[in-house]
């Protein structure tokens, strides 16, 4: 956020701490959770009061996770559970994380045994610092209902199911998803929730803010408040968050350039065989003009192939011619046969007179 500092309107670094890291640090403090339930009172528009801190995924997460995602397990006052998450960096599959993130709350805080009616209700709160899905608003809310499908009818609890379960709706025994694209938020905060995603995305709380929990974190959240070992621990945490982001952004850069890189080698491959075999198929209907094995579409597997099948046609021609001889010779014997028996006379060519040898015999 740019702020008046005397010289211009020139960007100033913050002066409170991120959220991500006051959720590792200090958020988990009893004393802090002031801050925490604010927040929470702001997004879900109803008083919340924290009870505990449970074990989240995030105390087992590994060296890549430990920059880029950061969350936290609360169970409030009602015994319901609140997993607020913030993720960095691009996940493209995070919607089916947010749906394992959930699942997974929902079968391990049942013990076996326990009926249905014991399955607790489950918020996930989801801040993400990257573009999730192809929206236009900022904070996005997801809830399950039964409609019909034909009128558009509302599936609803029966009284007893109301009392029982001491909820009005069907959609408040599932759990509710929020999600928080605070990177998207770049206008004035006019409400206290867009207060709060000004602050998750700037870093800075604007002295008007009176949005719950924005005052203690405008108290506690100071970087003045902390020791030089803190401090120090914090720079590291934001100079680690750049450098992944970098990371990230380099490989998708070079992801991108190799496969453009493969695409463009793969098409001049294709296109040198598409050469060759026009260049071949050229030099056989050349080097076959007039042979049966091409003009019957017998296809060779190589020119030697082509040339013996042409061979074996140059052979049959020349038996075709020997046998047409021989039948030819066999014709002129008849005839002189004809000759001697009385029947009319062949009309021979001269070049057709018998051998004076044979006449005389």
């Amino acid at each position: 956020m740019k702020k008046e500092n005397g010289k211009g309107d020139e960007p100033m670094a913050s002066n409170y701490i991120r959220f991500d890291w006051a959720m590792k640090r200090l958020l988990r403090n009893k004393a802090n959770f002031a801050v925490l339930e604010g927040f929470l009172t702001t997004l879900l528009n109803e008083k919340i009061v924290i009870q505990k801190l449970l074990e989240s995924e995030g105390n087992q997460e590994d060296e890549f996770d430990k920059y880029n995602r950061v969350d936290m397990l609360a169970e409030n006052s009602k015994g319901e559970l609140i997993l607020i998450e913030v993720q960095n960096n691009n996940e493209y599959a995070y919607f089916q994380r947010m749906l394992f993130g959930t699942s997974k709350l929902v079968t391990e805080y049942i013990n076996r045994g326990e009926g249905y009616d014991k399955v607790r209700k489950v918020y996930s709160v989801n801040i993400v610092y990257f573009s999730l899905g192809n929206g236009k608003d900022i904070v996005y809310h997801g809830k399950t209902e039964f409609r019909w499908i034909h009128q558009n009818d509302v599936l609803e609890l029966t009284p007893f199911q109301k009392q029982t379960f001491k909820v009005d709706a069907v959609s408040q025994l599932y759990p509710e998803y929020y999600i928080l694209k605070v990177n998207d938020f770049n206008q004035v905060a006019k409400s206290p929730l867009e207060e709060w995603i000004c602050y998750l995305n700037t870093g800075d709380i604007p002295d008007s803010a009176t949005a719950p929990g924005l005052t203690e974190a405008r108290e506690r959240l100071k970087l003045d408040k902390m020791t030089k070992t803190e401090l120090e621990a914090y720079y590291r945490h934001l100079d680690n968050i750049v450098i992944l982001k970098d990371n990230i952004l380099t490989e998708r850069a070079e992801g991108r350039a190799e496969g453009r890189a493969e695409g463009r080698a793969e098409g001049r491959a294709e296109e040198k065989r598409e050469t060759a075999g026009n260049r071949g198929r050229s030099r056989r209907s050349r080097g076959n003009h007039g042979c049966p094995a091409q003009r019957n579409g017998v296809q060779s597997g190589s020119l030697r192939d082509d040339e013996s099948a042409c061979r074996s046609d140059g052979l049959r021609r020349v038996h075709r011619t020997a046998s047409s001889g021989r039948e030819q010779g066999r014709l002129l014997r008849h005839r002189h046969a004809v000759d001697d028996v009385g029947y009319e006379p062949v009309r021979r060519r001269p070049e057709d007179a018998p051998d004076q040898r044979h006449a005389r015999l």
